[in-house]
């Protein structure tokens, strides 16, 4: 490398992470551009956040550009901008010049569209491909959208997609060719509440195996999936057991009924889990059971759980998890298969050191997805 091409890639950049949702909330396309911009900011380059109403105020350069609508798309919540004013955009992008605009697709013509089609010539469109389909209207929203779209897609250098099926899905509906870059997570914060867990913990052999869930309470995310096991595998081990279920959503009246009509002793619905709170839930759990049935193209939860908790980590085997919980294919279930999901539960509840073998392996695997390595390879891609 020539001594000019050195220093201008130890140059920082001005980058703008485009979200046409609100920031307000901790879905995983906001932990995406959260936890991205935290850490380009702590690498010395400038971040600006464009998106839809948001109203935190815990980081620098957010600008809201539209109001937005709250609607359900592909199982998950989702807010969809109104048209973002042109003269708000068009004044933001004159006042910064941006090398760098990261758009998370698929996105809306109505703000991320507005904001590449007035982005400066020499300013590096790139974008993030998060989703795969789990109904068939996703999956035809998103071709909708792709074809809408083909010609501005031109516009980007490089789409990048969080996992091999989420890039085969990108290639399909949009027309593109990505690269594969998982999703960017915080690990050391989530190891570092493991080795406080470990330094403090001390098993006993009468202490009920704690059983973790932390999730939408939605069909796709699979807490039912886990009731009916955990009922199931009552009859398989003689091993007391406690279930925490962490999150909330529309299906919570009725696990709680389907709770009280089994007789399931030891089952705690804690609702809504704030985000400061969720590497200490993870790290207290002798099994974390995230059984998602489908729609995932990643799972940020799932390398949370790998990195935080003293014992196994359990997955729903969908497309997105088995890219994240490659090697580790033996912990997987398709938790619809209540026998089956039974049967590895009550393995993993009644053998203490196959959970804790299971948890060293666990911490290793989630470092391929920690955001000093993630951000890197962004950056590479930013400045090619």
């Amino acid at each position: 490398m020539s001594a000019d091409a050195g220093a201008a890639a130890a140059m920082p950049l001005t980058v703008g992470l485009v979200i046409d949702d609100s920031l307000d909330r901790p879905d995983g396309v906001q932990q995406h551009v959260l936890t991205l911009g935290e850490w380009l900011s702590g690498q010395g380059h400038t971040v600006h956040y464009l998106t839809s109403t948001t109203v935190r105020t815990d980081r620098p350069r957010m600008h809201s550009l539209a109001k937005n609508l709250r609607l359900r798309f592909n199982g998950n919540r989702l807010g969809i901008p109104l048209p973002a004013p042109a003269r708000g955009v068009e004044a933001l992008l004159d006042q910064v010049d941006f090398d760098v605009l990261h758009v998370n697709m698929p996105y809306s013509p109505l703000l991320a569209g507005r904001v590449v089609s007035r982005a400066r010539t020499g300013t590096t469109v790139v974008g993030t491909f998060h989703i795969l389909p789990w109904t068939w209207l996703t999956r035809w929203g998103a071709r909708g959208l792709g074809l809408v779209q083909r010609r501005q897609l031109r516009r980007f250098s490089q789409v990048i997609a969080v996992s091999t099926p989420a890039a085969a899905f990108a290639a399909e509906a949009l027309g593109v060719d990505p690269v594969v870059i998982g999703n960017p997570v915080d690990v050391t914060r989530f190891t570092r509440a493991r080795d406080a867990e470990l330094d403090g913990w001390q098993p006993t052999e009468d202490a009920p195996v704690r059983i973790v869930f932390l999730g939408r309470l939605v069909e796709r995310k699979g807490a039912g999936e886990l009731l009916r096991a955990v009922a199931r595998a009552r009859s398989l081990t003689q091993v007391p057991v406690e279930v925490v279920i962490g999150g909330n959503g529309p299906l919570r009246d009725e696990l709680e009924a389907f709770v009280r009509t089994a007789g399931l002793d030891g089952v705690e619905f804690i609702g809504f889990v704030d985000e400061a709170d969720k590497a200490a839930l993870l790290a207290g759990a002798d099994v974390v059971a995230l059984p998602s049935t489908g729609g995932e193209s990643f799972g940020i939860s799932v390398v949370e759980a790998l990195a935080a908790s003293r014992g196994v980590v359990l997955a729903g085997d969908n497309p997105g998890y088995r890219t994240v919980m490659e090697g580790l294919e033996d912990q997987l279930v398709d938790a619809t298969d209540t026998e089956a999901f039974a049967a590895l539960l009550a393995r993993y509840v009644g053998d203490a050191a196959a959970r804790t073998a299971a948890s060293a392996r666990q911490v290793e695997h989630a470092g391929r997805f920690d955001v000093d390595v993630i951000g890197a390879q962004v950056v590479e891609v930013y400045r090619a």
